[in-house]
């Protein structure tokens, strides 16, 4: 049950981390600087986190199994951190921003989940569905 559960808990605590200290870089600081810096610190958290939790093949192995996905997942990750910097410097709060984000991000997921990956969706779905539109509707108000 811990293994189902830790990975949850990781998200969502490094998720409040994350809001927390994006809604605390100083407003002069450069976006794509302060983005960079991050990046090195993650780098250095990842690579000290495989003395806990060693790979089983060598750094070049990893490398070469990778395709396009490791790629596209940087791009993404840098989009993601440079978007909300830049949303909280325009006023967005952090109470609603993440919200609005997740919820687009969730809907806008579902028709690929559907096509590309062959889930389906339970009538229990459909009802958070149509709740998380609503939601996201209130939000905005």
């Amino acid at each position: 049950m811990k293994t189902f559960y830790l990975p949850l808990a990781l998200t969502v605590g490094g998720n409040i981390l994350y809001h927390v200290s994006q809604k605390s870089v100083p407003k002069t600081a450069h976006p794509l600087l302060t983005m960079l810096l991050a990046y090195a610190v993650s780098i250095t958290a990842c690579a000290l986190g495989t003395i806990f939790w060693p790979a089983e093949k060598s750094f070049v192995a990893s490398v070469r199994e990778s395709n396009w996905a490791v790629w596209a997942i940087g791009v993404g990750i840098a989009a993601v951190e440079v978007g909300f910097l830049l949303a909280y410097r325009a006023g967005w709060r952090i109470s609603v921003a993440p919200v609005v984000s997740s919820v687009a991000v969730s809907l806008l997921l579902i028709p690929i989940g559907l096509t590309a990956f062959k889930e389906q969706l339970s009538g229990w779905n459909v009802v958070g569905i149509v709740l998380c539109i609503a939601g996201l509707l209130l939000v905005h108000k």
